[in-house]
């Protein structure tokens, strides 16, 4: 079993890959308007929940609907009764995310290694395999991201939730009918024609089909029944229930803000209407995308409620921290760092015992008036915040707190993230490794997306080269190859080319290139790193000792042994007179060099190097030294190869 939620049942025959997240402590099942995913999908069917039409107080695109929670119902009820084989979870964010979440759902059927080999593997699992599987892709952002990985197959249901609406939507199914995922016979559910309400209407007859399928608020009945199961204090809290259901739209998360508060505050919903009205009309101008303006309105009296909460005054900035990281789940050791607990507590902070039991109670405060929810059991994706919360957050937060905030969040991540020697790619990792890389990465992209410049002063944030370092020792090769092509721009853009930020920018994208295949690339920024530091530092300068090296590294992984033989023979060279024949560096060079001579076909002349080269590995490394032992074995077996 692959990276199980621990809140999930006993272990089964039936796999789990993923973290699903949990069901809201309020989560309420919605009889008439809760589509029955359970009962209404089908084999081969693939559900897309996407957002209502506008109301007239909510924009387009409106968030706070309850998909995912929808979602979450759904796969807890097919492993509750083992409804099928395998369960797969996947945020669906970004393409770099549903790689690692199709590698990791590889791994536990054993449909491949490594990332993108994987990830193939799994998707071509899917459309062959006779074990029942169901996938969820939760919040997909854009179709162009499961390009030729698109989820389908006669044993498969797939639910994918989405804010996408209009063109997006045609995108979607355009990119479903290009996969084949519509089939011949297949139709197109619009909302209309889904059914029975609450419904998706009966079983596929024919080809597998998409139907699409709006999720909007509660009716009034839910909504009646939503607020009587929570406001339990006394009778009359209840008391205009119904109108206060029709003023936030039926909006779940609306609700559950607001019963949240009225639970914390004995508020009465009569009393919570004539201070929600107030909060409406003091922020009647305000505009944030994706956001109602009844969600705005108790969005911020939550917070202020959260905020009057002992430890009192801490509730706001762990809020804002949280907002600028992954609304999907931050890792539980980001939020309780060095860095963080300085941010929260106010104070300069080692992360104690004590101050990590401040944040964890201010994080408690937030989750109790409903702002964020929590998954102590997952140190992976702990900590979930809404994105209408996310966005709402961003937007009141003072320009004079972004800075302070940025960095605090990004020297966390740093903080939390693990050795680069411990990551490994997603379909080779250990279960839960890869998913916490791929939270981290996910924090870091938020991150990136709403900085100012912060993480750019006097020169990058080690958090970037951190986090490209990570889709490079995953495996994610065209990601890694993306993302240090922005570094590389954006740090001679601000720094200049010969800066040390846009040196190792251009040298970690060459290797990308390397550990991508695109060997031609790889070599052309190679040279041109070479021919820089000839230029700026001359000829022997370890540092161009090592660009040397990493060209004729990329010259033998392109199948170029002789053109590497000769690039290592000056590596040896210089190093030899700069460093000592004896150096780490030389005596590594001179192992690459009896490799390439080997490849070239030039087998006496690979011996003989080998054989003085473990003369001297002996000699000056010892005979236990791990190159020494290398070399000795890869002579034994008359193979040399490192």
């Amino acid at each position: 079993m692959v990276a199980q939620h621990a809140g999930a049942p006993p272990p089964s025959p039936m796999l789990l890959s993923g973290i699903v997240p949990p069901l809201a402590e309020s989560f309420y099942q919605r009889p008439e308007t809760g589509l029955a995913l359970r009962s209404g999908l089908y084999p081969g069917d693939t559900v897309v929940l996407t957002q209502a039409e506008p109301t007239a107080s909510g924009p387009a695109g409106q968030g706070g609907t309850g998909k995912t929670q929808l979602a979450v119902s759904y796969a807890y009820a097919l492993w509750s009764v083992r409804a099928v084989e395998v369960l797969v979870w996947v945020d669906a964010a970004n393409r770099e995310a549903i790689i690692t979440g199709f590698a990791e759902a590889a791994q536990a059927v054993g449909a491949g290694a490594g990332a993108d080999a994987a990830a193939d593997g799994f998707a071509a699992w899917m459309a062959s395999t006779r074990r029942t599987w169901a996938l969820v892709l939760d919040d997909l952002t854009d179709p162009a991201d499961l390009e030729n990985l698109w989820p389908a197959g006669p044993a498969g249901q797939v639910v994918i939730t989405t804010r996408l609406s209009g063109d997006g939507l045609d995108a979607l199914t355009s990119a479903a009918t290009r996969a084949g995922g519509l089939g011949g016979g297949g139709g197109l559910g619009l909302p209309g024609g889904l059914g029975l309400p609450g419904g998706l209407g009966g079983p596929g007859t024919g080809p597998p089909h998409l139907r699409i399928a709006s999720v909007g608020g509660f009716s009034p009945r839910e909504t009646l029944s939503y607020l009587s199961a929570r406001l339990t204090d006394y009778p009359e809290q209840r008391l205009e229930a119904l109108d206060l259901g029709d003023d936030l739209d039926g909006l779940p998360l609306g609700l559950a803000q607001a019963a949240a508060v009225m639970k914390l505050s004995g508020l009465s919903c009569r009393e919570y209407r004539v201070q929600f009205a107030e909060r409406r009309e003091h922020m009647s101008g305000v505009r944030v995308a994706g956001v109602s303006a009844a969600v705005l309105a108790t969005w911020s009296l939550a917070a202020e409620y959260a905020h009057r909460l002992a430890p009192a005054g801490l509730a706001w900035p762990a809020l804002a921290l949280a907002a600028l990281l992954d609304s999907h789940g931050i890792p539980a050791a980001v939020l309780t760092s060095p860095a963080a607990c300085s941010y929260i507590t106010g104070r300069p902070s080692a992360a104690g015992g004590a101050d990590q039991e401040l944040v964890r109670a201010a994080i408690s405060n937030l989750a109790r008036a409903g702002l964020v929810s929590l998954d102590p059991a997952s140190p992976v994706r702990t900590v979930r915040i809404h994105r209408c919360v996310q966005a709402a957050v961003r937007a009141y937060l003072p320009a004079a707190d972004l800075e302070p905030a940025t960095l605090a969040a990004a020297d966390a991540l740093v903080q939390a993230w693990p050795d680069a020697d411990g990551e490994a790619p997603p379909g080779q990792a250990p279960p839960g490794q890869a998913s916490l890389g791929q939270a981290l990465r996910d924090c870091a992209a938020a991150l990136r997306g709403v900085d100012g410049g912060p993480l750019w002063q006097a020169q990058a944030h080690p958090l970037l080269f951190r986090a490209g370092l990570s889709l490079q020792d995953s495996g994610l090769a065209e990601s890694a190859i993306t993302y240090w092509q922005g570094m590389l721009i954006t740090s001679s853009r601000l720094f200049g080319s010969g800066h040390a930020d846009a040196v190792v920018a251009r040298n970690r994208l060459a290797a990308a290139y390397e550990s991508g295949g695109r060997f031609g690339d790889a070599i052309a920024v190679f040279q041109s790193a070479l021919a820089d530091r000839e230029r700026r530092q001359g000829y022997e300068h370890p540092d161009t000792i090592t660009a040397r090296g990493q060209l004729a590294h990329a010259y033998a992984s392109a199948g170029r042994p002789a053109g590497a033989a000769t690039l290592y023979e000056q590596v040896i060279s210089a190093a030899s007179r700069q460093l000592g024949r004896g150096h780490p560096v030389t005596l590594t060079a001179r192992a690459q060099l009896a490799q390439a001579y080997l490849a070239a076909g030039r087998g006496a002349e690979s011996t003989a190097t080998y054989r003085m080269l473990l003369t001297d590995a002996e000699r000056i490394l010892g005979l236990e030294h791990p190159l020494t032992r290398s070399i000795r074995e890869n002579l034994d077996h008359g193979t040399p190869s490192l």
